[in-house]
């Protein structure tokens, strides 16, 4: 039987705007009905980020957990902050969101820096070595976010320096301006390149979401879809929220003869620790 799909909704994001859809949630509340129509729909994971009121992107704790009571509060979905927050931002400023109470499930664990459009997402070994070390003492759960093959093996690097743990969940973020880009060619390389025993999820970018989320499915792996990556549901037609896309990444996970996971399936094999209510 082939394993479960777990189904990531990223529906928010730091560079998405209400310009470019008004579908996108910013406040605590949007973000929840947000989450809950996502797990309704079959996702098992919500990859957060948060904004001020005026859509600017923040790591400010209060607003992480703000939306983290409020999810909780809404469903039972996993809940994984980004300490990637947007470019420019400061190490302590990214970190805000695993000093919330409790602490989230999982954090992203940004793999190596990279140009990123015509900006440039600085993740230093320095830095990686600090967000591993702090997620660690929370007992937060990492995913391995890789927008190269250089972060796949970084990633081994960092295992032999004793600084993560493995096996583990990566994500291949694709089709970003500077990183690795979507094709199956190089979707086949970064699987042939990951450790055993370790899961892998896909992120595509832009058109590229709802295709290479198929393919992931298809060759095994897990799939991330929503707002964050892409606001179309097809060519020229806005999704109305993650939801949607959601939706229609369970209906491929289906097509590919695979269940889609529920939070607690996914809680198991993402290796997410109990915690007490």
């Amino acid at each position: 039987m082939a394993s479960p799909a777990i189904i990531t909704a990223a529906i928010c994001g730091a560079e998405t705007t209400r310009e470019q859809t008004p579908y996108l949630p910013i406040t605590a509340e949007e973000l929840a009905a947000e989450a809950a129509r996502c797990r309704e729909a079959g996702a098992a994971v919500i990859h957060l980020h948060v904004r001020k009121n005026d859509g600017t992107p923040t790591q400010d704790k209060a607003l992480f957990q703000k939306a983290l009571d409020a999810i909780r509060r809404a469903c039972d979905i996993v809940i994984q902050t980004s300490t990637g927050g947007a470019v420019g931002m400061s190490a302590d400023e990214r970190a805000q969101p695993l000093e919330c109470v409790p602490p989230p499930d999982m954090a992203t664990l940004n793999a190596g820096s990279l140009n990123f459009g015509d900006d440039v997402f600085l993740n230093p070994f320095s830095l990686v070595r600090d967000f591993a070390k702090r997620m660690r003492a929370k007992g937060i759960a990492y995913e391995l976010e890789c927008y190269d093959v250089g972060h796949v093996e970084a990633c081994l690097r960092l295992a032999e320096e004793g600084v993560i743990s493995l096996p583990a969940p990566f994500d291949f973020v694709m089709g970003v301006r500077g990183g690795i880009q979507a094709s199956e060619e190089n979707l086949r390389f970064l699987i042939s390149k990951l450790p055993s025993r370790s899961t892998f999820n896909v992120a595509g970018v832009g058109r590229h979401q709802l295709p290479l989320a198929e393919l992931s499915l298809k060759l095994g792996g897990h799939a991330r879809c929503g707002l964050e990556d892409n606001i179309y549901l097809s060519k020229g037609v806005l999704a109305k929220g993650s939801h949607e896309l959601v939706a229609r990444v369970a209906q491929l996970a289906r097509a590919a003869g695979r269940e889609v996971a529920t939070p607690a399936q996914a809680r198991e094999m993402l290796r997410i620790e109990r915690r007490s209510a």
